[in-house]
């Protein structure tokens, strides 16, 4: 197959052939006429023949001319319409978005109805993984990540920051009283987490109130953040809470915090992607409209004083 001249090359002949003028081709294509005039003579050169005849009304078109720049111009229309096809199909069908099953219950799926009503032509499929995903497995198209935004050779950016601090149901409450201060906690059940690295954010807890390695006593752990959420909402204990995670809960009454002592949380909440593919138009879309979800969420979150 014999190669071809680039598209800006067919687009001049086929602009100059329609005007019977490289100025008025010019104009349309937003060039110099010598750049109409230089891309016409290259492709002469390219095939061999003449394209253009002119004469003393102006250019006509060659006979050769005549069969190419029609089949060049249907060439160039497929072409748009195959092009506007897929950037429609790019802002339409399945998102594949994969996060903490903890974030997507707690805060990404009840306000998902709302980007549904602005994107209406976006499917978002969700997929919760506690792991880092391979994106070149198409598992997702991007991702919503708890971490320190140390994602080496992928698109990064900050999407939330959180606040840790401990709280309870009122029924709790009933059963041991307000504590008064954080020594207080040591008298009541403390719902900890199996894993060490998160038992450890107690003690940092604790440490900020002014306690130094309180001894945390034994008692029932849980694997996730739901596990130890839902004991705290049946009475169980005191969970040390994230922000993200319990706005609704502390609104509707479910939970209380306790204290005012919290600190944010090291890790924070970043969106995820392959580098760029940040600005096709889904991820573009709902990576605007988390930002968005993200600023409404902190004034919230000011407001509850968390």
């Amino acid at each position: 197959m014999r190669p071809l001249p680039p598209i800006a090359a067919l687009r001049a002949l086929e602009a100059a052939a329609r005007h019977l003028s490289f100025t008025r081709a010019s104009e349309e294509l937003n060039v110099t006429q010598s750049a109409i005039s230089h891309q016409i003579r290259h492709m002469e050169e390219f095939w061999g023949f003449k394209l253009f005849i002119r004469q003393k009304r102006g250019l006509v078109l060659s006979e050769q001319a005549k069969v190419l720049v029609p089949v060049i111009r249907d060439f160039l229309e497929r072409m748009e319409v195959s092009l506007t096809q897929l950037a429609e199909e790019e802002v339409r069908g399945a998102l594949k978005v994969s996060l903490l099953q903890s974030f997507a219950v707690k805060w990404l799926v009840p306000r998902l109805p709302d980007f549904q009503a602005r994107h209406p032509d976006i499917d978002v499929w969700i997929s919760t993984n506690d792991n880092c995903i391979d994106f070149a497995d198409g598992e997702a198209d991007m991702a919503i990540r708890l971490g320190g935004g140390n994602y080496p050779g992928l698109f990064c950016e900050l999407m939330l920051t959180e606040k840790v601090f401990p709280a309870c149901s009122p029924g709790l409450i009933e059963q041991y009283g307000m504590p008064e201060t954080p020594s207080d906690l040591l008298q009541m059940p403390l719902l900890l987490r199996n894993n060490e690295e998160r038992t450890s954010t107690w003690q940092e807890w604790f440490r900020r109130a002014g306690l130094m390695n309180p001894l945390l006593g034994d008692g029932p752990r849980f694997p996730d953040t739901n596990m130890a959420l839902q004991a705290a909402y049946s009475d169980q204990g005191v969970a040390l809470v994230r922000s993200a995670h319990v706005g609704e809960d502390l609104k509707l009454g479910r939970l209380v915090k306790l204290f005012d002592v919290d600190y944010e949380s090291a890790s924070a909440y970043y969106i995820v992607c392959p580098k760029h593919q940040e600005d096709r138009p889904k991820i573009k879309a709902f990576r605007a409209w988390l930002a968005d979800q993200a600023i409404e969420a902190r004034m919230e979150y000011d407001v509850l004083g968390i």
